[in-house]
C-alpha cells in the first residue's frame, strides 16, 4: 500500500497533482474538509472501497464502495469515520489501470 499526502488546496488556488493508484491499495489521513479525487480514465467503470473499520452496538459499518464510472473524475468525502486504528483510511481498488488518484483538503 502506497500512503498518499494530503495536498493543501489555499484560497487564491493550488496546482494539483494525481498519482497512479497502487495496486494493493492506499491510504491517506481522513478528516474534515479531506477528499479522495478519483479519475478513471479507463474505457471500462472501477470501484473504490474505503474501509469503514468501526461499529455501531456491536455491529460492523459496511464499507463504503463507489463505482467510478469511465472517463470520469469523482471526488470522495474522506470523512474521520474511515480512520483505522493507525489514523488511516485504507483505499482500495477492482483495478488500477488507468486510474490516478489523489487527497486533498480545502484550507
Amino acid at each position: 500500500m502506497a500512503a498518499l499526502p494530503t495536498q493543501v488546496l489555499v484560497p487564491g488556488g493550488s496546482a494539483s497533482t494525481l498519482t497512479a493508484a497502487a495496486g494493493g491499495g492506499d491510504t491517506a489521513t481522513p478528516g474534515d474538509g479531506v477528499f479522495l479525487e478519483v479519475f478513471n480514465s479507463d474505457a471500462s467503470s472501477k470501484t473504490v472501497t474505503i474501509a469503514t473499520p468501526g461499529t455501531v452496538d456491536g455491529l460492523a459499518i459496511a464499507d463504503r464502495a463507489i463505482t467510478i464510472p469511465a472517463g470520469e473524475r469523482w471526488k470522495i468525502p474522506l470523512t474521520r469515520m474511515y480512520a483505522g486504528g493507525d489514523g488511516q483510511a485504507t483505499i482500495t481498488y477492482s483495478a488500477v489501470t488507468s486510474v490516478t488518484v489523489g487527497v486533498f483538503k480545502v484550507a
